[in-house]
């Protein structure tokens, strides 16, 4: 498992959040195709069937496809770099860290200005609590993280 000082994690959130923003945007996209869809389906089958059109439902499709390809390359890429999306709607993400002999995890969430949280792996974001110097004092002595 990889593992990031606070200051790695910092320095990965411009694009760590530009990834989220567009698995975001591929859900609400997936959400609007999804229910498009859903809605013909519903008129089709309350009028005992209609005249489909069906290059624009094809289309509805493709654009479904289109969507959920962008939701999970974005999630791919985000997984790829070491760092977990716990939630993609609030855009949660956790880092794991090493602090002494434990693995914690650095946790933010898109909106806040830095990363100033982590918890237990099993705490969870319920139990975050705040960084504090313990983490940057490892960062300055030069542990290097797995």
């Amino acid at each position: 498992m990889k593992t990031f000082t606070i200051e790695e994690a910092q320095s990965l959130l411009p694009v760590l959040e530009s990834l989220l923003k567009r698995a975001i945007e591929g859900k609400r996209g997936v959400q609007t195709a999804e229910s498009d869809l859903n809605e013909l389906a519903q008129r089709i089958y309350f009028a005992g069937g209609m005249q489909v059109n069906a290059a624009g439902a094809a289309r509805q499709r493709a654009e479904l496809e289109s969507h959920l390809k962008r939701v999970r390359e974005s999630i791919a890429e985000i997984d790829s770099i070491g760092v977990q999306v716990k939630d993609l709607e609030s855009g949660l993400l956790d880092f794991p860290c090493r602090l002494d002999d434990e693995i914690v995890l650095l946790c933010w969430r898109m909106g806040e200005p830095s990363i100033e949280h982590w918890h237990t792996m099993d705490g969870g974001f319920q139990g975050r609590q705040p960084v504090d110097e313990r983490f940057r004092r490892s960062a300055a002595s030069g542990d290097r993280p797995n």
